[in-house]
């Protein structure tokens, strides 16, 4: 996945602390629906830095997809399959189906909830800058070393 961000602060260990603003799917006009209120989140990401960008700097930054496609898997598809996997034993235990689906379901949501701290814990998606943004201002008035 490619992102747009903006480089805050580098390290002398080849990385880079970048920002990126997180915005609202809908398109930013609130006056028109009623306002939703959906706020700009900055997210802050360490990447690491083989073009040597400096702060102010936009840059294009690409992450592991491999990550990002398990979680969504563990998010998605492990509650639904606790679920039916419920109902189904439920139902042929005695009529519990819509009861054991529910317990299921439950389970697997705890069950995400339990995977998504360890992978905050290990931080295990890995940030590249690999390209500057054509439209970067620092880098056009920076001059060469």
């Amino acid at each position: 996945m490619e992102q747009l961000v903006r480089v805050r602060k580098t390290y002398e260990n080849g990385t880079a602390l970048v920002v990126h603003v997180r915005e609202s799917a809908c398109s930013g006009d609130c006056h028109k629906c009623s306002g939703c209120g959906a706020a700009k989140e900055a997210v802050l990401i360490t990447a690491d830095n083989p073009l040597g960008a400096r702060p102010g700097d936009l840059v294009k930054v690409v992450s592991q997809t491999g990550p990002v496609l398990k979680g969504a898997v563990v998010l998605y598809l492990v509650p639904l399959a606790l679920f039916f996997l419920g109902y189904f034993l439920g139902d042929l235990g005695g009529g519990y189906g819509p009861a054991a689906g529910g317990l299921g379901f439950a389970l697997g949501v705890a069950g995400v909830v339990v995977y998504d701290r360890k992978v905050v814990a290990r931080q295990n998606i890995g940030y590249t800058i690999t390209a500057y943004a054509e439209a970067s201002p620092a880098r056009a008035d920076r001059k060469e070393d």
